[in-house]
C-alpha cells in the first residue's frame, strides 16, 4: 500500500451554514483541506455524527491505532482544535479517516453510533482500502489516499 494525495478543491472561505445557503462569505480559506470539507458537509447536511479511526502511516503499511465518534454540531472547529482533540489518545498518529453518518436526522444516538463504529473498524481491519469510503486526513489536515501497491 502507499499513501498519495488527493488535489484538495479550492479552499473556499470559512462560513456558518446560514452564510453558505445565503452565499456570503467572511472568514479567511484555511490552509488544509480539513476545514473546507467540514464547512460543505455541515451546509449540506446540519449537525451529523462522524465515525473516527486513528492510523499509522508506515513506508508501505497504514495500520489502525484509535478509534472514536464525534457529534458536529457546527463547523466552527478548526484543523488545529482537531489535532487537540485527538492528542488525548495517547497514540502517535499519521492519518485519520472520518466516517460522517449522513442519516438526515442529524447526529446518532450513542449507541448505533458505537454500533456502526465496531462495523466500520472490522472492515478496516480486513481492508486498509475501506479508509478511502471516508474522508481520509494526514496530520496536516490534506487529503489521502490508499493505493495498493506491489512488493516485488
Amino acid at each position: 500500500m502507499s499513501i498519495s494525495r488527493k488535489p484538495a478543491r479550492a479552499a473556499k472561505s470559512r462560513k456558518t451554514r446560514e452564510d453558505a445557503k445565503a452565499g456570503r462569505t467572511d472568514r479567511p480559506a484555511p490552509a488544509n483541506d480539513f476545514e473546507p470539507w467540514l464547512r460543505e458537509t455541515f451546509a449540506d447536511e446540519g449537525s451529523f455524527t462522524s465515525l473516527v479511526i486513528l492510523v499509522e502511516i508506515g513506508e508501505t503499511h497504514v495500520a489502525p491505532l484509535a478509534s472514536t465518534f464525534l457529534n458536529f454540531i457546527g463547523d466552527e472547529i478548526t484543523w488545529p482544535q482537531v489535532v487537540s482533540l485527538f492528542a488525548g489518545s495517547g497514540r502517535k498518529w499519521d492519518g485519520v479517516a472520518f466516517f460522517p453518518q449522513l442519516d438526515g436526522e442529524g447526529p446518532l444516538e450513542n449507541d448505533d453510533a458505537r454500533t456502526r463504529l465496531r462495523s466500520i473498524e472490522q472492515r478496516v481491519r480486513e481492508d486498509r482500502l475501506v479508509l478511502n469510503e471516508g474522508q481520509f486526513f494526514d496530520g496536516w489536515g490534506r487529503r489521502l489516499q490508499i493505493e495498493e501497491i506491489s512488493l516485488s
